[in-house]
């Protein structure tokens, strides 16, 4: 099959939305943050199983509605009307199978505390709620509270008839029909903080995970039955169950949680693949991965790519060193390999027939993400997409018409149909007529060695006209499993990002987004490296090797280089003002971690009766590795911005850096937000921070400026 150009991605979609909504030419005005970010973003495509029908979620300037769009001519129309950037957010979206009804959860998550997130600061308590609409038109209905916060709350499953809906709220699995006739109830008591429900496919039965601490069961609930079935039980932890078509059901399973434990090594988590009977919970088990730490289950794409397609289970593993798709037959047997090669796998989707499986990877473009295809029976993946575009979530409605999310170096994010001779934005109008096509930037692939020779890949952005020395920037991204692209990034936070770096550039700056060691989509050695992180912060020599990579520029004054970041982003721009002033001039911290100890370990002691042998020596390792432990030498201006609910890193740690820098007198400003989250769901915060953040590098790097010494 002859490799197709997808033509949006390169030649066809600018003149369109060019078309659309002409561009002004770069002398009209100038480049302005609010026109950079008023990109639209769209998230969670999905497509009905049985009907010629796709969904997903745009996001505009921070107000986010339901879109749908059908065969055959796949018109795009918004479904909801929500009209604020209130920070509320709509997430786990469905169709039935039939495309008649969508199903979504309308608000933020709990915290350990109950507690939901309220970015709008509003004084009516917040509410966190699933709700339907149905396509034809219709308000929405509201089917039940989530009250749910965590890993897999927000894990909503229809029932294949397209009568019922179950998720997990409370530490429980509940249940509403689909028409709201009736409020939710929960579908039964169950021991345990349960969650991760799938349907049987007669829509008769209900597995799930029940969390046990120590271990975890898969559940099985059937409603014309008056006790639980549990799938083998065992000491073990049990997760992600999976359905056959004939019943049968199918899990992963990992060891249990030890009492004595160490914790500077980093331990693999081998995994096995189960089957067996959900009527008797008789199971066997059919394949076991390596005992190598690149043998451990890849956690980031298993709950998209473990599925029981009939005669075949398929699944992922880092097992030869690349993040792959693998096959084995129900029976067991020796796992078939589906895709090959130096690149990573990601956004697994399947088809409605279950035979093959669309996805996403950096093949043959390492620091692209590209569209393809591969039989789950085995053969030679086939690319739906490529060129100089980002593509990303393949989908396949009933009706066999492919559709995906994609942007460019300039282009933002839109949804695609998808055909062979091409393809079509289906909401290019979203663009807004002011947005600056014309002045982005297009970044530039850059390579690099860090002193112990291993190979950094960057994005560089040089402003137009750029001859003079003058300002530059390191960004370093979050994460820190992420990975920074040629073009608008997949996740909303770094989609930011890359709008702020852009703005940044037509302001006059050198940015060079580096990609540093544990990030994602390189291989596993890559994203597992000796002594990162807490265990040594082997990471920030690649934020070194890049600023010597931007001093060596003619376009760059090395006296004026700065660094900004958010999240882990935010660790490596502390660590480097903390460890080199000399080189990095001034930062922009967003929520960092200062101390690993207060961030990572404090909870460990005496967890779950959890003894760890290494205690002490991880206690000093991690202080080692913090900024915090090289305060004494931070000379740089810093700006630190946080929001102070924020349940990733926890707030105290900005409030602890300000005491610090304030005792060694180290100019420093804040930013705080009253009630934001980590990632900030307010698009106002973000046009708020990022403002601060140009006005701060302009003020330090190009005025000279520093701030005044808190007093």
């Amino acid at each position: 099959m002859r490799l197709f150009r997808c033509l949006a991605l390169s030649c066809l979609a600018a003149p369109i939305l060019a078309a659309a909504r002409p561009a002004p030419p770069a002398s009209s005005g100038g480049f302005r943050l609010r026109q950079v970010m008023s990109a639209p973003f769209p998230i969670a495509l999905t497509a009905a199983r049985h009907a010629d029908v796709a969904a997903w979620v745009m996001n505009l300037e921070g107000v986010r509605n339901v879109w749908v769009a059908a065969g055959p001519g796949f018109h795009a129309r918004q479904l909801t009307h929500y009209d604020r950037d209130n920070g509320v957010d709509i997430n786990a979206l469905h169709l039935t199978a039939d495309g008649r009804t969508v199903v979504y959860a309308l608000g933020n998550d709990h915290n350990l505390q109950g507690q939901i997130s309220d970015p709008d600061s509003s004084v009516i308590p917040p509410t966190q709620a699933v709700w339907a609409v149905d396509i034809a038109g219709g308000a929405p209905r509201r089917l039940g509270e989530m009250n749910c916060g965590g890993e897999g709350c927000e894990d909503i499953r229809i029932s294949p008839d397209g009568r019922n809906a179950v998720w997990p709220a409370r530490g429980q699995i509940w249940i509403a029909p689909l028409s709201g006739a009736r409020p939710a109830r929960r579908l039964c008591y169950v021991r345990g903080d349960n969650l991760s429900p799938r349907w049987s496919p007669d829509s008769r039965r209900v597995a799930f995970v029940s969390l046990r601490g120590d271990h975890s069961l898969i559940a099985v609930y059937s409603f014309n039955r008056r006790h639980l079935v549990y799938m083998a039980p065992s000491v073990d932890h049990d997760w992600m169950p999976r359905w056959a078509p004939d019943g049968r059901l199918a899990f992963m399973r990992t060891a249990g949680s030890r009492l004595h434990q160490t914790l500077i090594p980093v331990h693999p988590q081998p995994f096995s693949i189960w089957v067996g009977n959900a009527q008797t919970g008789a199971a066997r088990k059919i394949w076991q991965s390596g005992p190598r730490p690149q043998d451990s289950l890849p956690w980031q794409t298993e709950g998209e790519a473990f599925r029981f397609t009939g005669k075949r289970i398929t699944f992922s593993s880092w097992q030869d060193g690349r993040l792959h798709l693998y096959s084995i037959p129900v029976a067991g047997g020796v796992a078939q390999r589906l895709t090959s090669g130096a690149f990573d796998v990601k956004d697994i989707r399947f088809s409605p027939d279950e035979r093959t499986i669309l996805y996403s990877s950096n093949e043959g473009d390492v620091d692209r993400r590209h569209c393809w295809r591969v039989s789950v029976a085995g053969g030679a993946p086939r690319p739906l997409t490529s060129g100089h575009g980002i593509e990303w979530t393949p989908v396949e409605t009933g009706g066999g018409h492919i559709l995906y999310l994609g942007a460019g170096a300039r282009r933002p994010g839109l949804p695609y149909l998808w055909s062979p001779s091409g393809a079509r934005p289906l909401t290019p109008r979203l663009v807004p007529a002011d947005f600056p096509l014309r002045q982005m930037v297009i970044p530039r692939q850059v390579l690099f060695h860090s002193p112990d020779g291993l190979l950094i890949h960057a994005q560089l952005f040089m402003p137009h006209g750029r001859l003079h020395p003058g300002p530059a920037l390191i960004y370093v991204h979050g994460g820190s499993m992420r990975q920074m692209v040629l073009g608008w990034n997949p996740m909303r936070y770094y989609y930011y990002a890359y709008a702020e770096n852009q703005y940044l550039a037509n302001r006059g700056f050198i940015v060079l987004s580096v990609n540093y060691r544990s990030g994602t989509m390189y291989g596993y050695a890559f994203r597992h490296p000796a002594h990162y992180g807490w265990r040594g912060a082997s990471e920030y020599q690649d934020v070194i090797a890049g600023a010597r990579y931007l001093r060596k520029l003619p376009q760059v004054n090395p006296r004026a280089i700065g660094i900004w970041g958010g999240s882990y982003g935010g660790y490596l721009t502390a660590m480097a003002l903390a460890r080199n002033s000399d080189i990095f001039a001034a930062g922009v911290d967003m929520h960092g971690v200062h101390d690993w100890w207060a961030d990572r370990l404090v909870m460990y002691p005496g967890r779950r009766g959890v003894r760890y042998s290494d205690y002490a020596a991880a206690e000093k390792l991690a202080w080692q590795s913090s900024p915090d432990a090289y305060i004494a030498g931070w000379r740089s201006p810093v700006l630190l911005i946080q929001g102070d609910d924020d349940r990733n890193v926890i707030f105290s740690q900005t409030v602890d850096l300000a005491q610090r820098l304030h005792a060694h007198h180290v100019p420093f400003q804040t930013l705080i937000f009253p009630d934001e989250v980590h990632s900030f769901l307010r698009w106002r915060t973000w046009m708020r921070a990022y403002a601060a953040t140009a006005r701060f590098f302009e003020q330090t790097l190009v005025r000279r400026q520093l701030p005044p010494v808190q007093p």
